[in-house]
């Protein structure tokens, strides 16, 4: 098996010294190729994203993911254990030195996209899943960074505890009020089916919001089983959420009809509001989840009665990290429990595993 790994390693030019065994493939960044390995010095299962640095362009884009995941730090935020250069050498920030960089990060099982593809999940494990995605987005946010990259493919999840972790940092930007971080997302880059419609009408102008678009639309996903808005290209996206989504503001109202005037309703009125859209989603506290018009709005959804997240969601800018013992998510229910109007019991991981199970 060693001697396998090893080979895989050497095929897809990984260069980490030998105390990095048994490789495996996991999947692709959106800087670069992922593989699962064994570091026999820490004893522990890690994930590794190779990033080639060929140009100045790919250099650039490298530091400001390295820059920005080695100051996160959270329950709900993929780990990062250390930054490494070829031979496992420590770059000690000299990054621009080296043509390859190694990202070593904690190992999970699975990811929301490939438990999706298996069926639609169980409300009690959405709430969950969603009370953790959102904690982690305030974290993200209170550090002044856009992921800006939010899908199901970048939510991480760990059988074993239920546990959500956001990841792939690799389009995130860092918010500074003294410089202007407006600049055009990559076609093809980011999945054009959780932009927000600022996005696609603006793509050189966003905000935090567009990442709580992407939470909502991953939340309608997780209750049914398929994507909210689907559409072919960037204009029939936009129809799409034209056909539900009410337009309020007369700003985007002038906006739209220079844009795309031949698609807009004269009389402003939606087609299939969400709850045609979801006949399935039956609760009322729902549908105020899913995509909406305010930041304030979604970012409320932790204290919420369709989320357990009262005792933690604070004004504070920071998310404090859990103090007590256990499984997050027996800390996330035990929260919960002194609220009679959201008490939730705590989702089955057997039915979890046999989604993740299934063939």
């Amino acid at each position: 098996m060693a001697e396998k790994g090893g080979c895989l390693a050497s095929v897809y030019g990984y260069d980490l010294g030998g105390h990095f065994v048994d490789f495996q493939p996991l999947g692709f960044g959106v800087n670069g190729l992922v593989l699962s390995a064994v570091d026999s010095r820490a004893r522990r299962k890690v994930a590794v994203k190779k990033i080639t640095l060929s140009d100045a362009r790919s250099r650039k884009h490298a530091l400001r993911e390295i820059k920005i995941i080695q100051r996160l730090d959270h329950d709900n935020i993929v780990k990062v254990y250390e930054v490494l250069g070829p031979q496992g050498t420590d770059l000690q920030g000299e990054l621009f030195k080296f043509s390859v960089a190694y990202i070593v990060q904690e190992y999970m099982e699975t990811d929301l996209a490939r438990l999706l593809e298996q069926g639609t999940l169980t409300e009690e494990h959405a709430k969950l899943f969603m009370y953790q995605l959102l904690r982690g987005l305030k974290y993200i946010h209170s550090a002044n960074v856009l992921h800006r990259d939010l899908k199901p493919a970048n939510i991480f999840i760990s059988t074993e505890d239920l546990v959500l972790k956001i990841g792939d940092f690799g389009l995130a930007r860092i918010v500074d009020q003294h410089y202007s971080h407006k600049g055009y997302l990559s076609e093809g880059l980011v999945t054009k089916w959780y932009r927000s419609p600022r996005l696609l009408l603006s793509p050189n102008n966003y905000t935090k919001a567009i990442d709580m678009w992407a939470a909502g639309c991953i939340l309608a996903e997780m209750l049914t089983g398929r994507m909210l808005f689907a559409g072919a290209h960037e204009l029939e996206q936009m129809q799409l959420i034209l056909e539900t989504v009410p337009v309020i503001r007369e700003e985007d109202k002038d906006e739209l009809l220079k844009v795309m005037p031949s698609f807009v309703s004269s009389t402003w009125e939606v087609k299939r509001p969400l709850r045609k859209l979801l006949p399935e989603v039956n609760s009322e506290g729902t549908a105020a989840r899913l995509p909406g018009r305010r930041l304030e709005a979604a970012l409320c959804a932790l204290a919420s009665p369709w989320g357990p997240g009262q005792a933690v969601f604070s004004e504070r800018t920071r998310v404090p990290r859990h103090r007590s013992g256990g499984p997050p998510w027996q800390q996330v229910f035990a929260l919960a429990a002194s609220r009679p109007s959201s008490a939730v019991r705590p989702p089955s991981r057997q039915s979890l595993l046999v989604l993740h199970t299934q063939p």
